[in-house]
């Protein structure tokens, strides 16, 4: 496979390369870039962060879980490329140093870079921005103010240059593997393009973000042999609301999500803002997330809840199917060979949504339990209610026992007592080190009782307590 793009100002090409190399790896070993450092080597603790800059403008991604071929046609900007003619520093690089931001350096690399790609956006919520890069040292006061103090300072002429770049510059046809050979790693333009390439290679892999597939690689070791990479199906990228219906590409990241359901469904969007980084959710998509078929995923809950579609294609072949009909059993969804994810569409509807997320860390840590109800009251009487768990089974799954113990009942604090066994019925989770089989059955119920609560306008958010 051949790919192009700019790294800190200067066009690559790339011939042959293999298309499970990550960015990472490359920078290090390949170019002698080691400013770029190694932690986890998962995308959870920011060490190896990289500003990415496409036609929707820069973003801070984890170059440990980029595939080389997610970057073709992109501008990429490393620690070495922040500074500018003369070694000028970038005014992030400034603040750093003036408010001693740094104490060891090996996290620094990272945080700097996502303050810059946060600096270029204009993003000013900087507890946010850094929340998936770690610091053991330093501490984040003196970090944190330092973002404070360039924000206000303008963009650099060399950033800027970046942002204008044009990516359609770049040549963006089918990579075919080496010599004769039948393309092994593909690079579709569309969802026709990905259509008919899946329908000649069923047994590849579908590399969309590229979140969980690159541990696969990175953690696992394993060999993902014919691949298919998405990224630059712009079609699949779309959000579009209408009167009747939000949908949603599947190659939607989960920021763009975050975005689009930030006012339509608040609760949905904000625990969206926490169960991954910036740099994650950056990469991360709708599609990708339910086609993982994980049984603590957080999106597919809050999806079932709000009564979501499934929309999966084949060739020239379409269906659609409630989405929590596409989990089946536990690492097995009703998707056949050559089949994927379109897109996913949820009807307008009056905002019921609650979405709790139980982790052990507050920021991008993966759920205990994760629970959603969306319930309608009309005329002091339950008239309909769609609740979902993450974590409570196999796959997530709708608590079908609750929602009939609460529809056509009086919505009082008697008829949510009356309903909690209903838990027990739908359920039977399991006990791992996140949390044991009776917690996380004792933690659903309390969510209920939250739902319940928090209409009734008490304040039940302990990061809300006020004296």
């Amino acid at each position: 496979m051949n790919i192009t793009f700019l790294l800190n100002g200067e066009t690559v090409d790339l011939a042959d390369i293999d298309p499970t190399a990550t960015l990472l790896d490359w920078l290090r070993e390949d170019r002698g870039l080691t400013g770029t450092k190694e932690g986890c080597n998962e995308g959870d603790c920011g060490a190896c962060t990289v500003m990415v800059i496409d036609e929707n403008g820069p973003k801070a991604l984890n170059s440990c879980i980029l595939f080389l071929p997610q970057l073709h046609g992109k501008a990429i900007r490393t620690i070495e490329g922040v500074s500018g003619p003369n070694q000028t520093a970038h005014p992030v690089q400034q603040a750093m140093v003036d408010l001693h931001g740094s104490q060891c350096g090996f996290c620094t690399p990272g945080f700097i870079m996502s303050m810059v790609a946060g600096h270029a956006s204009g993003a000013t919520d900087h507890d946010t921005q850094l929340a998936g890069n770690l610091c053991r040292c330093t501490g984040y006061a003196p970090i944190i103010r330092a973002a404070r103090a360039a924000a206000n300072q303008p963009v650099p002429e060399w950033i800027t240059t970046d942002q204008a770049f044009s990516c359609s510059k770049i040549p963006r046809g089918e990579a075919a593997g080496r010599g004769a050979e039948p393309p092994t790693r593909l690079l579709p333009q569309n969802a026709d393009d990905l259509a008919a390439l899946y329908l000649q290679n069923p047994n590849a892999t579908l590399v969309a973000g590229a979140t969980d597939v690159s541990l696969w690689v990175t953690k696992q070791l394993r060999d993902l042999g014919p691949a298919i990479f998405l990224n630059h199906c712009s079609d699949l990228k779309q959000v579009t609301i209408s009167d009747k219906e939000i949908r949603l590409g599947a190659m939607v990241d989960m920021n763009h999500m975050r975005k689009a359901l930030a006012d339509l469904h608040p609760s949905y969007a904000e625990m969206i803002r926490r169960y991954a980084s910036v740099q994650v959710r950056h990469a991360a998509t709708v599609g990708g997330n339910i086609a993982n078929g994980s049984p603590i995923g957080d999106n597919p809950p809050a999806l079932i809840a709000l009564n979501a579609t499934l929309h999966l294609r084949k060739g020239d072949a379409r269906r659609s199917i409630p989405l929590e009909e596409f989990f089946l059993d536990y690492g097995k969804q009703d998707r056949t060979p050559g089949e994927f994810v379109e897109a996913v569409s949820v009807p307008r509807q009056p905002d019921h949504l609650k979405c709790y997320k139980l982790s052990k860390r507050f920021d991008q840590d993966i759920s205990a339990v994760c629970g959603c109800f969306n319930i309608t009251v009309s005329d002091g009487i339950v008239s309909q209610a769609r609740i979902a768990f993450g974590g409570m089974a196999g796959t997530p799954k709708r608590a079908l026992s609750v929602e009939a113990a609460l529809i056509g009942k009086p919505w009082t604090a008697e008829t949510i007592q009356a309903a909690l066994p209903g838990f027990d019925k739908d359920y039977a989770p399991l006990t791992d080190m996140r949390a044991s089989a009776v917690y996380r059955l004792k933690t659903a119920k309390a969510m209920l009782e939250r739902y319940y609560l928090e209409d009734q306008g008490e304040i039940t958010n302990v990061l809300e307590v006020t004296s």
